[in-house]
């Protein structure tokens, strides 16, 4: 049996089994096959009409059904892209999405504005997870200084080791502890809190609700008590008119927007992603009045 035949074998068996589509279990088949073999792109599009080794049956056997219980494929294979670079993820932290690559671009394009007056910048990521937000900034803005804080000592592992992977360990410092950890002197903040309101957990899809940490997902009963907590932390740490970028949930932008309004901050705007949904928040901490 050839690769691409024993590809579309095993995705006919997925589909059913994870209650996915063709073109998904198609895809995630394609994804494990090419980690199983160790093969890139161009590598996999080419030899689709060679024999599958007979090595590699037992092994993407294990991985398809390990998939069809619902266990996420960046797991599977231990990495997901975000912004461009491979990071290391686990159980321990959150998998990277692509609407978060927005709150990447909007650091930067705040740190590398004609306006912007520190050359080394101070970037506190808040709940960094996997470091995918700290360490995308450390590469593409190679005079910032940021400094990385979770509440898990198993994320901050994982987040410190992507930080090596990718040659920006000397310029993150990573900090175990609550929000913002006793920083300070800080001209911007990311985060990436969790807002997933607990009702919604039943609706979930099970990749996510079962296999996920908790803990980076769910801010009490409507998605915000993570967000509350944190607002008046940052006034502590933020330099008088520095900024601060949450990402938050569909349909809470216009309350998280009050919340930083109420605690001080001014220049509230937000920004919607590809799909119209209004993901980032923006906001200035008010400069002194003389």
């Amino acid at each position: 049996m050839t690769i691409g035949e024993y590809t579309r074998q095993m995705s006919r068996y997925l589909a059913p089994a994870a209650g996915a589509s063709n073109e998904d279990a198609l895809r995630d088949v394609s994804v494990l096959m090419r980690h199983a073999l160790d093969w890139d792109m161009a590598t996999w599009l080419t030899r689709q009409r060679d024999d599958v080794p007979e090595s590699l049956t037992a092994i993407i056997e294990r991985l398809v059904y390990r998939r069809a219980q619902g266990e996420p494929v960046a797991h599977l294979i231990g990495e997901r892209e975000f912004y461009g670079r491979p990071f290391i993820v686990n159980s321990d932290v959150l998998i990277p999405r692509p609407a978060t690559e927005m709150l990447v671009e909007r650091a930067l394009a705040l740190l590398q504005a004609p306006a912007a007056t520190c050359d080394a910048a101070r970037v506190l990521d808040i709940g960094t997870g996997s470091g995918c937000i700290a360490v995308s900034i450390a590469c593409e803005h190679v005079d910032s200084v940021i400094v990385a804080t979770d509440i898990s000592s198993a994320a901050l592992t994982v987040a410190r080791a992507n930080a090596l992977r990718h040659g920006v360990a000397s310029r993150v410092m990573f900090v175990h502890g609550s929000l913002a950890a006793e920083t300070g002197n800080i001209d911007l903040i990311v985060t990436n809190p969790p807002y997933i309101a607990e009702t919604d957990r039943p609706g979930l899809m099970r990749d996510v609700r079962d296999f996920e940490p908790a803990t980076a997902l769910f801010g009490g009963a409507d998605g915000l008590d993570v967000i509350r907590a944190l607002i008046p932390e940052t006034l502590h740490v933020l330099k008088a008119g520095a900024t601060i970028l949450i990402e938050v949930g569909a349909g809470q932008a216009g309350r998280v927007a009050d919340l930083l309004r109420c605690s001080g901050f001014d220049g509230v705007t937000t920004h919607r992603d590809l799909a119209g949904i209004e993901r980032i928040v923006e906001a200035r901490r008010q400069e002194p009045s003389v």
